[in-house]
């Protein structure tokens, strides 16, 4: 399979500021534009996936613990943006978009045969291209060893299962909000190698859309597995509210803390 190459958007709060390992441009459907705070430097890195990129707004030059956040189906790559405001100031947050298009707009990780059975062929394309991904971004981007973590709405969530559930050794913790996990597909799950990776599970009781009963489900298997797990139901639909967020942001503080990061 011959992996797609994308260019990143690279979002800035604070145009003053000087950054000196992201790339000098600004992807923008298919043009790309100078990026004004980084015009001295003459950089452009490339993906398996298109992704929009946060620095982080405290901590140095890095390495940075570093938050991927996967978005849901009819989506995109900015959908998720707007809680890093809310998150911890060292992250370095990361923002990957969906590799097929959604007919309704928006990208898709994959077609749905129900709900909880992801169609094989894209399920598996979109699971080998984060895979990729997560070796780009390493390689690209000063992320601190063993401080990557995943955020995940709906069915970013799913994939975010999927990486860390695989990868385990590569991810320090995973927000599940409003998913589930990808069991009866092609992949292998190491449970004998999950015991560092954290798990905060977030589900809205009134979801129409993944009922709770797959976050009940998520949290029997990861209980079972010994895992780090903090679980939390909210009696709200298909979305993340501000009590969820708020308690995912304390989460993250404190697994940063677990990391060895205290403010």
């Amino acid at each position: 399979m011959i992996l797609g190459i994308h260019h990143i958007t690279l979002v800035c709060a604070n145009a003053q500021r000087t950054v000196d390992f992201y790339p000098a441009c600004l992807a923008i459907r298919d043009r790309i534009i100078p990026c004004a705070v980084l015009h001295r430097m003459n950089l452009s890195i490339t993906t398996s996936l298109h992704h929009v990129l946060i620095p982080p707004r405290s901590g140095g030059s890095g390495p940075h613990p570093t938050l991927l956040m996967l978005h849901g189906r009819g989506a995109d790559e900015n959908d998720l943006l707007g809680l890093a405001d809310y998150l911890d100031p060292r992250l370095l947050t990361i923002s990957a978009q969906a590799p097929f298009r959604f007919p309704y707009g928006g990208y898709t990780w994959y077609e749905i045969l129900e709900v909880g059975t992801p169609e094989p062929r894209q399920f598996t394309e979109s699971y080998d291209r984060l895979t990729q991904f997560l070796s780009d971004i390493k390689r690209s981007y000063p992320i601190g060893e063993k401080r990557l973590f995943l955020l995940g709405f709906s069915m970013g969530t799913v994939m975010s299962y999927a990486l860390a559930l695989t990868r385990p050794d590569e991810i320090a913790g995973v927000v599940a909000h409003s998913g589930y996990i990808p069991e009866g597909t092609h992949l292998t799950f190491a449970w004998d190698k999950i015991g560092n990776t954290g798990f905060f599970v977030a589900h809205g009781t009134m979801d129409p859309v993944i009922p709770v009963a797959f976050a009940r489900r998520a949290r029997e298997v990861l209980t079972e597995a010994k895992v780090d797990l903090t679980y939390r139901e909210y009696p709200i639909a298909h979305y993340v509210s501000e009590q969820s967020l708020a308690d995912l942001a304390a989460w993250l503080e404190h697994r940063l803390a677990v990391n060895g990061l205290k403010k």
